[in-house]
């Protein structure tokens, strides 16, 4: 190459024209390098910045494949990509690995999936033929030693705040299964647990795995407990209540191991009062079983003396987009059918993803006390500072009767307390319908505006 770069020196993204690069500059700021190939127009990715320690170079030895492997993903760490396993040779006779490749994780391209036609959501295409990669061989002699590296990318590299998100970075250690197990035991959720282990180890980005790796690792313990004849014992007891009680409902959804996830169930009583009194519905799953801290979701609302009324009820394994449409489309089926014409939830986005997908002609309404936690939360700083804060932020979710007096009064608000800038309010007004009872002044509600009402 013409200015002679290094080949092997890595960190984040800006894009410079080879031409007009002051390579003094580069190596101040410590930021990635974006090169465009004159005789192609490709544009060639360098890492910058990375310890000398960290850089693999040509004839570096290794005790063994594994010592190569840890080291490129320290590398990989470092420079902002992921990394998986290549093409290796192996001894015939030894079973030795003669030679392995490490490459990133963008490397080669995805073979055409044959279910294309028929897939909902096929996954993003994430590789690009990238050829950034570490060669080690071992054939001449008993050392593993680099033999090829190639430290240029085709590809963006990661910044160092989200290289931890890469698969190859990620990893439970038995300490971490230990102290989960402990977490776990106690009552602790896994929400709070990983907040906690974060905070131990100064940030999630140092804690070696995210929140979706601690649910996946639960779901593998949880069969581990369950005794022989349990599932058994859960079929038996609900077909029991099917034979006491003819209109009894109920519905049990499974994973791939056949292992119980969800069940919901409904009895007579719950779906006749459904039938009479089921136009508004109140949807709660903040509702937790000590131990496991999974969701027991309510279906609630209110018979014609105002008094509170269940519906239904449901045990769930987790709260995905895929758990909630199950359950919205089992209810429907338990109440022939029939949804309700409004539905309060808490502000979760998940739950209205489902609900517009299932239950699309629903008036979808939140709930004002999860409003006010949330707000309690995102502007605790707000509501500390200035007292008449709380008072006009209710004025603007109860007391305007008018969409134009309700965009002053939102403003003035704004104006007030400087809360331009404010992310959460953005996004709450992004979602005004939902809440603000000018756009819901038309829609029955029966009364109701929290799902807090059988607390």
């Amino acid at each position: 190459m013409e200015n002679d770069l290094p080949t092997h020196e890595i960190q984040s993204c800006r894009k410079l024209d080879f031409e007009d690069v002051d390579l003094q500059e580069i190596n101040d700021n410590a930021l990635p390098l974006c090169i465009t190939d004159g005789n192609h127009g490709n544009q060639i990715f360098l890492p910058l910045a990375i310890p000398d320690d960290l850089v693999p170079k040509l004839d570096m030895e290794f005790d063994t494949e594994v010592a190569a492997k840890n080291f490129y993903q320290k590398y990989a760490k470092a420079s902002g990509f992921g990394t998986r396993l290549s093409k290796g040779h192996k001894d015939k006779n030894s079973d030795l690995m003669l030679d392995r490749v490490f490459c990133c994780s963008r490397e080669g391209k995805k073979p055409k999936d044959k279910r294309n036609m028929i897939v909902k959501c096929p996954r993003p295409e994430t590789r690009c033929e990238c050829s950034a990669r570490m060669k080690i061989s071992c054939r001449k002699g008993g050392k593993y030693r680099v033999v090829q590296f190639v430290a240029e990318h085709n590809h963006e590299l990661s910044t160092p705040s989200k290289t931890h998100l890469f698969r190859s970075h990620r990893h439970l250690t038995m300490a971490h299964e230990a102290e989960i197990d402990m977490a776990r035991s106690c009552g602790i959720t896994p929400k709070q647990s990983i907040e906690l282990m974060s905070k131990q180890v100064g940030g999630r980005e140092n804690l070696g795995f995210i929140r979706d790796d601690l649910k996946n690792y639960l779901r593998s313990k949880r069969s581990i407990p369950m005794m022989q004849g349990d599932t058994g014992g859960v079929l038996e007891y609900l077909q029991g209540m099917q034979l006491e009680d003819p209109n009894f409902f109920y519905a049990i959804q499974v994973d791939e191991d056949d292992l119980i996830t969800n069940i919901f169930w409904a009895d007579a009583k719950m779906r006749t009062d459904f039938a009479h009194f089921g136009d508004v519905v109140c949807f709660d799953t903040t509702y937790r079983k000590h131990k496991d801290g999974r969701p027991i979701a309510l279906f609630v609302g209110v018979n014609h003396h105002k008094q509170t009324t269940v519906f239904g009820a449901a045990l769930l394994y987790d709260e995905t987009i895929l758990t909630f449409e199950w359950l919205f489309d089992t209810f429907a089926k338990a109440m022939m059918e029939k949804i309700p014409r409004t539905i309060l939830t808490d502000q979760d986005g998940r739950m209205a993803t489902a609900l517009a997908s299932q239950w699309p002609t629903t008036y979808h309404r939140l709930c004002i006390w999860h409003i006010y936690q949330n707000a309690a939360t995102d502007l605790a700083d707000v509501f500390k500072d200035f007292q008449n804060f709380a008072a006009d932020f209710s004025h603007c979710i109860y007391d305007y009767e008018n969409e134009d007096d309700f965009f002053e009064g939102w403003s003035e608000m704004l104006k007030t307390y400087g809360l331009e800038d404010k992310k959460w309010l953005k996004k709450m007004f992004d979602i005004k319908e939902k809440w603000a009872l000018v756009y819901g002044r038309e829609t029955f509600c029966a009364d109701m505006t929290t799902t807090q009402r059988i607390i």
